[in-house]
């Protein structure tokens, strides 16, 4: 499929130095979501690996890049520990977790790397000291379902975006957009009011809406329908990324998120990345594009849609702040996401 190059910015916005972390409020839908308190440098910010496994150097480069934003790290048990596929055995993954959780000196957890793990010990996670003192939990892809439990279960805000594995080893001759998305995790984490802008898409649909924010990788999403980490999404803007999949299990996934009705009462929806998609199998042709198989979707909808946001398996990954109300416009200037704050 022949796709438009999306290259969005993110950039600050001033804030008080009064502002402290708070609690947000969906006002249609009485949803509340507490925001961990945002970090100083000397915070200690903890590294796991809950998923795929990863080597001790695999993560230094986040630990150089991290260190140098004033933050102290701390790397857990499951780095460099491997169980085949997985950074440790179920046990020691859920272990180190929740030895990060439990810990009132950590301020945040980032997980090293996705791939596939955090389902299998999810459950077994004891989520009840970070209720009582929340702190951002940071990662994507397999992540999502972390960042669905926090948000519907425990209605804690969460940080999706890259990780340990996506930070450049050489830093100055790095892409000025990779750069541009991992500074993203540094201006979320330390309290500045997240702004995106990311060109027009011919496919998008214009409007205005604000909500909490939710979602993520739509496999992960469909995964964990039907247990405590199901996304709700009434009143909020979804947004949705994939990677590596052919055009019918793309349809087929959004033909699901329809049919369990988390497409009906959306306040806005984000399309990013959807990259690698799959050749069809010769004499198998889908014969629609992506954009015809979401077109169709919400075709009985009228809330804005934006179409590649710079948010997924990609360069232009940049951190989005999960549970956290923002105002989406989507017009013919283009697309502008920017976090509300009363």
């Amino acid at each position: 499929m022949k796709r438009k190059q999306f290259l969005g910015s993110v950039f600050s916005g001033s804030i008080s130095q009064g502002f402290l972390p708070g609690t947000w409020i969906d006002e249609e839908n009485e949803v509340t979501h507490t925001i961990p308190a945002y970090l100083r440098p000397g915070d200690i910010v903890a590294i796991t690996s809950p998923a795929g496994f990863i080597t001790a150097e695999g993560i230094r480069p986040a630990v150089r890049l991290l260190e140098s934003w004033g933050f102290r790290i701390r790397v857990g048990e499951t780095i460099g520990r491997r169980d085949l596929s997985f950074g440790g055995t179920d046990e020691e993954r859920r272990k180190d977790m929740q030895a990060m959780l439990d810990d009132p000196s950590v301020r945040a957890i980032l997980c090293a790397r996705g791939g596939y793990g955090i389902t299998r010990i999810i459950d077994q996670l004891d989520l009840s000291r970070l209720k009582e003192k929340p702190k951002w939990i940071i990662g994507f892809s397999d992540i999502t379902a972390l960042h669905l439990q926090l948000s519907r279960s425990h209605r804690i805000a969460s940080l999706h975006s890259k990780m340990c594995n996506s930070f450049p080893d050489d830093w100055a001759a790095a892409d000025p957009v990779v750069q541009g998305s991992i500074l993203s995790i540094q201006k979320a984490l330390t309290g500045e009011q997240m702004r995106y802008s990311a060109p027009p898409d011919d496919h998008d649909r214009y409007g205005t809406a604000t909500g909490i924010l939710v979602g993520g990788n739509l496999s992960m999403i469909l995964n964990v329908m039907s247990t405590r980490s199901e996304i709700r999404t009434d009143g909020c803007i979804l947004f949705l990324e994939e990677v590596g999949e052919y055009l019918y299990s793309l349809d087929r996934m959004f033909v699901q998120l329809k049919r369990a009705g988390k497409l009906d009462r959306l306040a806005g929806l984000i399309i990013g990345g959807f990259n690698k998609i799959r050749p069809d199998d010769p004499g198998e042709e889908f014969g629609r594009t992506f954009y015809d198989i979401v077109h169709e979707k919400i075709s009985g909808y009228s809330y804005p849609v934006c179409f590649n946001f710079p948010v997924g398996h990609q360069k232009n990954n940049f951190a989005l702040k999960c549970g956290v109300r923002h105002r989406l416009t989507v017009n013919a200037e283009g697309v502008q996401l920017v976090e509300v704050r009363k």
